[in-house]
């Protein structure tokens, strides 16, 4: 077993996996569509209890959802409505669409591939409508299924080594993720989509959970080996990658009402056969927590990294005030959420990018992440067609609340290229790159820094996603040539990794008029 604080491997995966144009055009794999994997886990031996499907409109807008957090310390228990809505809004089944093939089940979050291979568990004590237990959300029947009754957040509050908001919460929604869903046709990079695709669902469940008054904290330091025991998960095929606390008590939880021993629980195939690649399962393995001194060091403590002063032209974001935003509410948004498939070149306004902005980075409250605010990832765009702003490459500095000009020119055939030779980058607005340097936080957090920092770069993709959708724009998530992406933005970009990519823009279908 590797050790977590010997960052060899997180390096050694992110070398194994990135994209190049060579090693797209070597890759013989193909996607083998009489084996694809079901969409959804089943149990068949458990009946799920239905949840109810009527939620209340919060009228909460939702660039106020994405950008706010609860008071930790608010007293607030969710009722079994407020859990259908932050289940439904995160990871439901939005609309479905038919093929020649079969059909397609969209959900809330956007998903690589729409494979959405994340699963979500439910850790409870007693809710008002939801006895005490261990569930598994079944989002094709809109229901949860009991895996254990009785109250086990105390096995989570010893997993997370005490984490306050775990001692705290009534509810713990675990997110799993499952390897052979997206490995059918991502293959081994299929683990930083683990942290994408959680991140963007983490993004909706966030502000959500805003919306509805509740607290949130998301937790990535835990003990594996308990949290996946606790699910009964085979830990070959499906791990725990992230949890969140919701809501706040005052009373710490009981003792469990009994071991979490295995429970052995049937499960339907995925497909006919499963295709393995190691290199997931290492990365993961080494990336794991398995003693509780090493929990006493995951929390807080976030590198700090500053930006030297611009030398390069400086633009000042000029994000919409709280009276000037648009006030549809944040479920209504996730609702009508996609993913924009064909971009119109078109502009968009400085508003609404520096608004997109602004509200995305407003902070993430997580356990890796102190000060309140701090960031892993850094964002740098290439703008194409925003009113009053030159073509160009930028990076956004926070601190300053600036965009500063690393070059200006025409580089939409650049975008294009460095998004996989695809038309979606070189048709959108703006860019933005998701870069992070990894150094700094493998020394840290080690191995488990990456994981950190693929779920931080998805749920604020998430929270643009969102953004773009409540100012009538479109967005798409997208993979990337990985060095060439650092050495377009280079010198200012020189050591840093590409994680993750958001195209924004209006969409081809509703141009404006």
């Amino acid at each position: 077993m590797t050790d977590n604080r010997d960052p060899q491997a997180a390096w050694t995966y992110h070398q194994d996996t990135k994209h190049s144009y060579v090693s797209i055009r070597t890759n013989p794999h193909f996607m083998d569509w009489s084996n694809q994997p079901l969409a959804f886990k089943i149990y068949p031996t458990l009946e799920p209890m239905r949840l109810p499907g009527e939620f209340r409109q919060t009228g909460v807008a939702a660039l106020s959802a994405i950008s706010r957090s609860v008071s930790a310390h608010s007293n607030a228990v969710p009722d079994l409505e407020a859990v259908a809505q932050l289940l439904y809004l995160s990871a439901g089944i939005t609309r479905k669409r038919k093929y020649s093939g079969g059909e397609i089940f969209f959900r809330a979050a956007a998903c690589t591939g729409a494979l959405y291979e994340v699963e979500l568990y439910l850790v409870c004590g007693g809710l008002p409508n939801l006895d005490a237990g261990v569930y598994h959300f079944a989002p094709a029947e809109f229901g949860l299924r009991l895996l254990r009754a009785g109250d086990y957040r105390r096995v989570l509050l010893e997993a997370t080594g005490g984490e306050p908001a775990v001692a705290h919460t009534p509810l713990a929604i675990i997110c799993t993720c499952t390897y052979w869903r997206n490995a059918w046709k991502y293959q081994a990079r299929t683990y930083r989509h683990f942290g994408w695709d959680n991140g963007t669902l983490l993004a909706n469940l966030l502000a959500v959970s805003t919306a509805l008054g509740l607290p949130a904290r998301v937790v990535c330091g835990f003990l594996d080996r308990s949290v996946n025991g606790l699910l009964d998960v085979d830990p070959q095929r499906e791990v725990a990658f992230s949890l969140v606390a919701l809501g706040h008590v005052a009373a710490l939880p009981p003792p469990s009402p009994a071991e979490a021993a295995p429970l052995s629980l049937e499960t339907v195939p995925l497909s006919q056969r499963e295709v393995d690649y190691p290199l997931m399962r290492e990365m993961h393995a080494a990336s794991s927590l398995e003693a509780p001194e090493e929990l006493a060091t995951w929390r807080g403590h976030t590198p700090k990294k500053e930006f030297l002063p611009p030398t390069g032209p400086i633009v000042q974001l000029t994000p919409l005030s709280d009276a000037q935003i648009p006030r549809d509410p944040i479920e209504e948004v996730i609702q009508r959420r996609g993913s924009t498939r064909k971009f119109a070149r078109s502009p968009i306004t400085m508003a609404q990018l520096s608004t997109m902005l602004d509200r995305a980075t407003c902070g993430v409250p997580a356990d890796f992440l102190d000060p309140p605010g701090a960031q892993l990832n850094d964002l740098y765009l290439i703008i194409h067609a925003v009113e009053g702003l030159s073509p160009g490459a930028y990076v956004c500095d926070r601190t300053r609340g600036v965009l500063e000009c690393l070059k200006q020119g025409n580089f939409r055939a650049d975008a294009g290229y460095l998004g996989l030779e695809q038309e979606l980058p070189a048709d959108a607005a703006v860019d933005v790159f998701f870069l992070a340097d990894l150094r700094p936080i493998l020394q840290r957090f080690g191995n488990r820094g990456y994981r950190a920092v693929q779920l931080e770069s998805g749920i604020l993709g998430g929270k643009l996603y969102l953004a773009a959708y409540a100012l009538g724009l479109g967005a798409t998530g997208l993979t990337f040539f990985d060095d060439e992406v650092t050495r377009f933005f280079s010198p200012h970009a020189e050591g840093k990794s590409a994680i993750f990519l958001v195209a924004l823009g209006h969409s081809a279908k509703h141009q404006p008029q």
